[in-house]
């Protein structure tokens, strides 16, 4: 009767509803604090859900391969909620006409400046070129960043951590650096937490202003496609 509850432990943790649910649960409930907190940049919800559920896995044992078995729900469903970031675009589609070529601009030099910035740092740093070559492509999607990296040769498993690393460090300081330097027009606000940060930096937008969220979803959308066109030319250029 003892191992009752470890054996029931063992049978629910291969079972993948346990794990969606698990991930739903622990979301739902840094998201309440977040907004109890009046969505604190220091209290982000993916930040906390990432350590929370890592910490979970770590004490009983599970691997990282069991938990995404049942958690793949969760990350199929990145697709269609990128796909409807076309909703409030279409809706604000004025507001993008009249900044097309800001934007324009700003995406350029932002993409160079975050791939040239860590490549450099990275090689100032004396970080084995692997290494560089995994973070040039951090702030763009996991998806697409990882393919980047697979294309430079390089170690997606580590370019999908400074992704994370990147969205998250984004989505916290974004609001009180852009009030800090007394950047007030949500239009750029939004696209350069969009362009720096990917979709968690995204996430954090829309939770702060509908114009900026729009904006950091364009943002999002054109750097991974920028990215994957420059970073291979740059690279090639910087590292040596």
């Amino acid at each position: 009767m003892s191992s009752s509850p470890f054996s029931l432990w063992v049978y629910l943790s291969q079972t993948p509803l346990l794990w969606l649910t698990v991930t739903l649960l622990v979301y739902a409930a840094t998201d309440a604090v977040s907004q109890a907190s009046g969505r604190n940049p220091l209290v982000n919800p993916v930040l906390h859900a990432t350590w929370i559920i890592g910490a979970f896995l770590w004490v009983t044992g599970t691997s990282y391969t069991t938990y995404f078995g049942g958690a793949q729900f969760v990350h199929f469903l990145l697709g269609p909620a990128t796909v409807a970031l076309a909703v409030p675009l279409y809706e604000n589609r004025h507001q993008v006409v009249t900044a097309i070529v800001p934007m324009a601009v700003a995406l350029v030099v932002g993409c160079i400046a975050a791939i040239v910035s860590v490549v450099v740092l990275a090689q100032l740093a004396g970080l084995p070129e692997v290494v560089v070559l995994s973070l040039a492509p951090k702030s763009v999607t996991a998806g697409v960043a990882m393919g980047i990296a697979e294309s430079l040769h390089a170690d997606p498993s580590l370019t999908a951590v400074a992704v994370i690393i990147t969205g998250i460090m984004g989505a916290i300081v974004v609001t009180p650096l852009m009030n800090a330097i007394g950047i007030r027009d949500f239009r750029a606000r939004g696209f350069a937490v969009g362009l720096a940060s990917h979709g968690i930096g995204t996430a954090r937008a829309f939770q702060v202003d509908a114009i900026a969220g729009v904006f950091a979803g364009i943002a999002m959308s054109l750097n991974a496609l920028i990215t994957a066109l420059l970073v291979p030319v740059l690279v090639t250029l910087l590292v040596k």
